[in-house]
């Protein structure tokens, strides 16, 4: 429900009119729908709750599409963080930011792109649903580590370079909640991925201990 609700917030209301005009409040839009909304989301396990409401037919149906080449790519985690990391790049350097508060598809088409690219990366990293393309943790903490550089350096680049349009003081603002609000996310997904490594790793005892008198 805390994920539906920053969706929620970050499409709706008083927050959404003023991004359209103030760099910062979409800055907060940004972290609210491309990376608190999905970690939170993933957390409650959707799929596992998708599966056990479908019947055992489309649950079959749903677990081979899943396991299809189309969604190993996607959910590779060098794949989904080209995906949410390159589309950020592309929309703040190029004049797709100005184009989409110009236009109501572009609008539209940005923020689902930015919801469902965050999820799929969020996803491939730290995935509680079970998961049937699943790579290495030493893989995903590489690539995680390059895409929270990527995610950095872009809100450094931000703020020097402010996006057409932009004043100076709101991309200085909107920059800087880019870069420690991101930060404060991207620390929740760094424990749960290292958690999950540390009890993957972690020896197994063992079906019938011999224990010492």
């Amino acid at each position: 429900m805390l994920g539906i609700w920053c969706i929620a917030l970050s499409v709706t209301g008083p927050l959404a009119s003023r991004a359209h005009t103030d760099f910062a409040d979409h800055m907060i839009i940004h972290l609210l729908l491309g990376m608190l909304a999905p970690l939170l989301l993933m957390l409650a396990a959707p799929m596992t709750l998708l599966f056990r409401t479908l019947s055992l037919k489309q649950a079959r149906g749903l677990s081979r599409l899943l396991k299809s080449s189309p969604f190993r790519l996607l959910h590779n985690p060098f794949t989904a963080s080209t995906l949410h990391i390159g589309g950020l790049w592309l929309l703040y350097t190029t004049d797709i930011y100005s184009w989409m508060h110009r236009s109501t598809i572009g609008h539209t088409g940005v923020h689902v792109h930015i919801f469902l690219a965050g999820y799929l990366f969020t996803a491939s990293m730290v995935s509680i649903d079970p998961a049937p393309h699943r790579t290495s943790f030493l893989y995903r903490s590489l690539v995680l580590l390059i895409a929270l550089s990527a995610h950095g350096i872009l809100s450094k680049y931000l703020y020097a370079h402010p996006p057409s349009g932009v004043p100076a003081a709101q991309a200085e603002l909107g920059s800087m909640i880019m870069y420690y609000g991101g930060d404060i996310v991207d620390i929740v997904l760094i424990c749960i991925l290292f958690s999950k490594w540390f009890h993957a790793a972690r020896p197994r005892k063992a079906l019938n201990p011999v224990t010492e008198k």
